[in-house]
């Protein structure tokens, strides 16, 4: 069995990873942190509050660290939890949602772990609707799973 775990570094990504492992310990986990270019951030930006974006693409190879970075945690975590756990980070080509269908379409996952709701600012993994959106767009089961304080969003 392969799951897949979508991880942002949020409480409620962190409650996901928890629950997984008390769910299914010893699974093999695939955790998922997914960014978006600055760039592509800019782009999507209403005009009225465009930011002039340097395109030399260093800012995004340090994002793409720190996103890496930050799903090595995520497995790290997992792992604590009790998961046979791996990292992976990939960037967004769609939307984030699509881009957590897509990866786990590709892993064959049985099963997508998501919390309901992510960090809050540009460089959220579950922004706004996306853990519903992964919900109603995949071809597999999906555990949502509310954030700590039992609020969900």
């Amino acid at each position: 069995m392969t799951i897949l775990i979508a991880y942002d570094g949020s409480d409620d990504s962190k409650a996901a990873v928890a629950f997984a492992g008390k769910l299914f310990p010893g699974q093999h986990a695939v955790v998922l942190t997914v960014w978006e270019r600055l760039a592509m951030t800019s782009a999507r930006t209403s005009a009225g509050l465009m930011v002039a974006v340097d395109q030399s693409g260093v800012e995004d190879e340090a994002i793409g660290q720190a996103m890496s970075e930050l799903a090595r945690h995520g497995a790290e975590l997992a792992r604590e939890a009790g998961l046979d756990a791996t990292p992976r980070c990939d960037v967004d080509s769609v939307a984030v949602w699509s881009t957590i269908v897509d990866v786990a379409d590709e892993l064959d996952a049985q099963l997508i772990v998501t919390g309901t709701r992510g960090l809050g600012g540009v460089r959220s993994l579950l922004l706004g609707s996306t853990s519903d959106r992964v919900l109603h767009h995949a071809h597999r089961p999906v555990l949502v799973v509310p954030g700590p304080n039992g609020k969900g969003g």
